[in-house]
């Protein structure tokens, strides 16, 4: 009796989805209740990637006061906080591409559904449904990791290395005016030229990830917009 039931229970879970998928109603009463999830998940991620920002950056304003608080501290301090800001960096990457996800869901309902339930002018994309439920069958990231490093190099992280290696020139010249800079900037067994010429090679690779022209993949259709310009009608 057991299997008899688990079987009809089987059939019957296959039948719930289908029976909504073919009744309008039911699935605009399903619909919020999906969005409104989505929303929830964008939004979680979003805070996520804040929070590793704010530890970015909190991170980098103590070690700054903890380097510049006198002549004596090493600047190779600074050398740890790049190292600490790549990890905080490779953290957001993951974090970023499931942020896109999530909102690329919401977005696809957004131009789909609610965007032709106000002003009825067809659907943005022709199988909207069955791209959805494939995602949701199979989650896939919508955005490329060379893409989401790019990102966060251009919206922060590319300022944020940057203040790391002007305060480090700065330690090393400005700062240590009793020694030649090669000597503040050397680590132990390695010449400070050596380690200029790493730090060179380094700031040209970031800058190098920063503008690399890729095709965007992104969920973001306001990159680049005017702002206001859907008032102009």
């Amino acid at each position: 009796m057991d299997e008899n039931h688990d079987s009809r229970l089987d059939r019957g879970d296959e039948e719930v989805g289908a029976e909504i998928a073919g009744d309008t109603d039911a699935l605009l009463a399903a619909l919020p209740h999906f969005y409104r999830g989505e929303v929830s998940q964008a939004t979680t991620a979003q805070d996520r990637i804040d929070r590793t920002t704010t530890w970015a950056i909190s991170l980098l304003a103590a070690l700054l006061s903890v380097v510049f608080a006198g002549p004596g501290v090493p600047a190779y301090l600074l050398l740890i906080g790049l190292g600490a800001l790549a990890t905080f960096l490779s953290y957001e990457v993951r974090r970023y591409r499931f942020y896109d996800m999530y909102r690329s869901r919401v977005r696809i309902v957004q131009e789909n559904v609610f965007a032709n339930a106000l002003s009825p002018e067809g659907a943005e994309h022709a199988e909207w449904r069955e791209e959805l439920s494939r995602d949701l069958r199979y989650p896939t990231f919508k955005v490329s990791t060379l893409e989401a490093l790019t990102r966060r190099l251009r919206r922060i992280y590319g300022l944020l290395f940057g203040v790391v290696g002007v305060a480090w020139a700065a330690k090393v010249t400005l700062f240590t005016p009793e020694n030649r800079w090669t000597e503040a900037a050397e680590l132990p067994g390695v010449p400070g030229v050596v380690v200029a010429g790493v730090l060179g090679a380094f700031y040209l690779a970031i800058a190098a990830l920063a503008v690399w022209p890729i095709e965007r993949e992104a969920k973001g259709e306001v990159h680049g917009e005017r702002a206001g310009e859907w008032k102009d009608e």
